[in-house]
């Protein structure tokens, strides 16, 4: 075998030469390859979610800003204790009992009010009606019922603003031997009385039917929220970090183990 002169590198062997039996397909002259230039000026450009560049409403920044500072300061017990929620189950069944015993709307406040009126032009007695039993609402009506013992069950809204309004409240239940419960949503309180929004709702009676239903979710409260304030009480929340800064944390944790294993 002939080496190469000295400084040369020698040739590459040529390819093999392509088997005879493995044919391309023929091409179907009906389908025609049609690729895509997306450079400026050319094809269309594809549907893209730009969510992240869109100039969003102030109110959303803020929003969302106040969520994240949520998440990563260290938030003190007396806030933290709203994170903390009524399951859904045991909350579908508190809803369907407060819907059971909505107060009147002002439409029918005032078609009552006017066959009493119509009754005592007549000259007849109005009829005598038993006292309603419905959900009391309003801040401080509610605060008074608890400090009455009056309230049988309480129910607060975990994302009232600013939280100094309701902040006391859980105490407040505790102190005066009242349950009480944390639920999501202020919107969905105010829909129960017919309003925008309600902070707090407060039973103090229901019809005969439903003193089981209440019997129960009043344990499963207490079980819940009760028998857990002091829980709630030390535990600490927020203090959670965005993904790119635990992933550095875990950098930094592996490289000062591999160090000590050194």
């Amino acid at each position: 075998m002939t080496q190469a002169p000295k400084g040369k590198t020698p040739a590459k062997a040529p390819f093999p030469a392509s088997k005879a039996s493995a044919k391309k397909a023929p091409k179907n002259p009906l389908l025609e390859k049609r690729s895509r230039n997306f450079g400026i000026g050319q094809d269309i450009q594809p549907k893209r979610n730009l969510s992240r560049y869109v100039k969003w409403p102030k109110y959303v920044q803020l929003q969302r800003q106040k969520k994240i500072l949520s998440m990563r300061l260290k938030v003190p017990p007396q806030l933290a204790q709203f994170q903390n929620t009524l399951d859904k189950n045991t909350a579908t069944e508190l809803f369907k009992l407060l819907n059971a015993h909505r107060p009147e709307t002002k439409q029918d406040k005032k078609e009552r009010l006017s066959k009493i009126a119509a009754a005592k032009a007549d000259g007849k007695e109005a009829e005598q009606t038993p006292k309603p039993q419905h959900v009391k609402f309003g801040l401080n009506h509610v605060v008074s019922l608890i400090e009455n013992k009056k309230a049988q069950l309480v129910v607060i809204a975990h994302d009232v603003d600013p939280i100094e309004l309701v902040v006391y409240l859980p105490a407040l239940c505790r102190k005066m031997g009242v349950p009480y419960c944390i639920v999501k949503g202020k919107a969905r309180l105010g829909t129960v009385v017919h309003m925008k929004t309600a902070a707090a709702l407060a039973i103090t009676e229901v019809s005969g039917a439903a003193k089981d239903d209440l019997a129960k979710i009043v344990s499963a409260v207490n079980a819940n929220f009760g028998d857990k304030y002091e829980e709630h009480r030390r535990h600490w929340g927020g203090g959670i970090m965005g993904f790119k800064s635990q992933r550095a944390t875990e950098k930094k944790q592996r490289a000062a183990d591999a160090a000590i294993k050194i």
